[in-house]
């Protein structure tokens, strides 16, 4: 008989191609993840592993076995949410990311909420931008992500993943407080064609949006700073080195020294949160999108 927690293992060295991944997905040490391997190995009379440099890589008989473990650890995760669906009982372990502002934003009351209605229920947490986490999902090292796309650039999804929406939410433009604009209802993004921007990280999905929209304005975008965390980028703002777009989750309270606009294009954010289409009769995963959806309603 296969042992699950060893093919389990060999699904993670898959996916992660490496020992050190594999054991970081797993929370156990890499010499664990060798010893796993090393039994499995032995259960099947085959060499799934082989060297490769300082690493390893899976052997054709790896890779066979591996393709049969994704399978398998499917559809046991269907027959536990099959089963705790039955049960009714909110139970277990979720674990669950989000992008800095939702979690910032969302997890205080959502994770606060969760342990109070659900005290068999452990979560864990962690912050991860949007691609990183719809991935996580689809690996498997995540059960759910809290993720966004633009009103104006779609995230793209996987096959095999369901999403509920949490809120959209709405952004403006942050600027000091001393800015020609600032007193201004509404302003219009070719107003700051002369501006530097502070923006996310290069290759960030945020990043691109704002490129993207700059650009499809006919502005091709000055960037004096980047940030990962919107409070830093307000922060940058507060000094005067810039405008930035500031979404309205997470960016409270604001610094001293600036304001923020609305703009006439009614710009938004629609946050929203991922989950495996296999996992989706588990109620730990629709007790998650109720505690998100209730504190999404606080975000004033």
């Amino acid at each position: 008989m296969l042992n699950l927690e060893r093919l389990r293992t060999l699904d993670a060295l898959a996916r992660h191609g490496s020992v050190s991944g594999a054991a970081e997905a797993l929370h156990v040490t890499t010499s664990a993840v060798s010893q796993q391997m090393a039994k499995l190995e032995r259960e099947v009379a085959q060499q799934l592993l082989a060297k490769n440099g300082r690493g390893v890589r899976l052997t054709d008989a790896g890779r066979l076995l591996a393709e049969h473990a994704g399978r398998i650890l499917s559809q046991v995760e269907l027959a536990q949410s099959d089963l705790e669906a039955q049960r009714g009982q909110v139970v277990g372990e979720l674990r669950i990311s989000a992008f800095p502002t939702a979690a910032r934003g969302l997890f205080p009351a959502a994770l606060a909420a969760l342990r109070s209605r659900h005290p068999a229920l452990r979560v864990r947490s962690t912050e991860q931008e949007p691609e990183r986490g719809i991935a996580g999902v689809v690996r498997g090292d995540l059960d759910l992500a809290v993720v966004l796309d633009w009103y104006n650039k779609p995230m793209p999804l996987p096959d095999g993943l369901v999403k509920a929406p949490i809120l959209d939410d709405p952004a403006e433009v942050a600027m000091p407080a001393d800015h020609p604009l600032a007193g201004r209802d509404e302003v219009d993004l070719g107003e700051f064609a002369d501006d530097e921007w502070i923006t996310w990280a290069e290759g960030e999905f945020c990043h691109e949006w704002l490129m993207f929209t700059l650009r499809s304005r006919g502005i091709e975008p000055i960037i004096g700073h980047r940030a990962a965390e919107t409070h830093t980028q307000l922060g940058l703002v507060a000094a005067g080195l810039g405008v930035c777009v500031a979404p309205l989750l997470g960016r409270h309270p604001m610094p001293a020294g600036v304001v923020t606009v609305p703009l006439k294009q009614r710009v938004r954010r629609h946050v929203y949160v991922v989950w495996r289409a296999d996992a989706d009769r588990r109620p730990s995963i629709r007790a998650a999108v109720e505690a998100l959806r209730s504190a999404a309603e606080t975000v004033a």
